[in-house]
């Protein structure tokens, strides 16, 4: 099977790459911009496989299929957790959130193999997510949460969460009081319901809450811990494929 990925930083790429040979799949070309794709795609057999970052360091990788007629099927990689990640859902095999997870990448390589036999041609409308990417649609984010007391229901409001973390396979939210309470729910599915300007997610186990930031310290391997006004519980690091996109987020 024909893999490529194009990702526009390096060490992201390298690393994908490395994820992939530990499921038995060799990603020999790595292409990082959108010229150097389009001209790669033009002089080359087009592979059965791309692993797709949305954004290349000279725009979105779009303008590659506006330019070259491509029929390989698609696993987006992509930064963008909130606007446009149902679009990417149904227009292609399947989307990975960075940082990539080794187990979700195993899923979608999986459902990679197993539509690879039925030789589905997969259609992509870019221009509807590029819109989506552009210009995201008005939308009604969560203002409260419903929590389990004993027998009893509580509604804790937005602006007094300030994180949301999963831990032994449940998932959590932490109040400004320093009170932790369990929610039927999962991380992934918050994406979708928390507003992207106030909480970013750090990494597979944290969204936090711009408001509720104390302070910032560099950490090891060029990742940041976040200190939070109550939250101490265990640390809370900004994974490093995520802190330039945190730092953005932060202005």
């Amino acid at each position: 099977m024909r893999v490529i990925i194009i990702e526009d930083e390096k060490p992201s790429a390298r690393r994908l790459q490395r994820m992939l040979q530990s499921l038995d799949l060799k990603a020999e070309v790595m292409l990082h911009s959108v010229e150097e794709s389009i001209d790669w795609f033009q002089n080359n057999e087009h592979p059965d496989l791309i692993f797709l970052d949305i954004q290349l360091s000279d725009g979105l990788s779009f303008e590659i299929f506006e330019a070259i007629d491509i029929k390989s099927a698609i696993i987006f990689t992509t930064a963008y957790d909130e606007y446009a990640l149902q679009a990417f859902k149904l227009n292609s095999i399947d989307y990975l959130l960075k940082p990539i997870d080794e187990d979700d990448l195993e899923v979608a390589v999986k459902k990679y193999l197993d539509l690879a036999p039925q030789k589905q041609a997969v259609t992509l409308d870019f221009n509807d997510i590029k819109k989506l990417l552009v210009n995201p649609i008005d939308r009604e984010y969560k203002k409260r949460f419903s929590v389990k007391v004993g027998q009893h229901l509580k509604l804790i409001n937005i602006d007094d969460i300030e994180c949301f973390y999963s831990e032994n396979k449940g998932t959590y939210l932490h109040t400004i009081e320093g009170r932790n309470y369990l929610l039927d729910t999962t991380l992934d599915h918050l994406s979708d319901e928390l507003e992207p300007q106030n909480f970013f997610r750090i990494n597979r186990k944290f969204f936090v809450n711009i408001n509720a930031i104390k302070d910032m310290v560099s950490y090891t391997n060029s990742r940041l811990q976040i200190k939070l006004n109550s939250y101490n519980e265990q640390d809370v690091i900004v994974a490093r494929e995520r802190v330039k996109d945190f730092k953005s987020w932060l202005e």
